[in-house]
């Protein structure tokens, strides 16, 4: 009776599959560090190039987090439609616990700059940019949706990090949007 030996490419290939899977599981399921307790969040400022929302307090950085963005993300928002996230100043004005996206913080977008650009180009400015969490019972996605930049021009965190900030964070707190 001849015993068949597995090739070594068989051998390598299930074992770089079972170490792709823990290190996803890794990066899925790794702990991260929370907002402390007494936190104030009154300063957000996004960094497009980089991915990256950083929450300060009293001018010191409490936390960074990593983002997706609007499917065409870079420059800076010219109309609706564009698939662009907005650069500029502007302020969280809302918060919406019922939204299709988990929870969100309303930016104030368009500004009197924003409404003035596209009527130039005459187009629609739009509206209804939001830092916002996952579409509402995709949020087993998790950290994965940070692998592609797929909204409509808003900021994307996972849920539990919208949460976070839903929580921390202040109708009227100031949020620059930086290429």
């Amino acid at each position: 009776m001849k015993v068949k030996k597995k090739s070594g490419f068989s051998l390598l290939l299930k074992r770089s599959f079972l170490v792709a899977v823990l290190v996803l599981s890794f990066y899925y399921f790794c702990p991260r560090s929370a907002l402390p307790d007494n936190a104030k969040i009154d300063l957000i400022i996004v960094y497009k190039s980089k991915r990256k929302l950083v929450v300060y307090s009293k001018e010191k950085i409490v936390k960074t987090y990593s983002i997706a963005l609007g499917k065409n993300p870079i420059g800076d928002k010219q109309f609706e439609g564009d698939l662009k996230t907005p650069e500029g100043i502007y302020f969280i004005q809302d918060k919406n616990p019922n939204s299709g996206y988990y929870k969100n913080l309303g930016i104030s977008y368009p500004n009197k700059k924003d409404i003035e650009k596209a009527k130039k180009i005459g187009k629609p400015v739009g509206g209804d940019i939001k830092i916002h969490g996952l579409k509402n019972k995709m949020g087993f996605i998790g950290k994965f949706h940070r692998w592609t930049d797929w909204t409509l021009g808003c900021i994307a965190l996972t849920n539990d990090e919208v949460e976070e900030l839903y929580n921390y964070v202040p109708i009227g707190t100031k949020i620059e949007i930086l290429p």
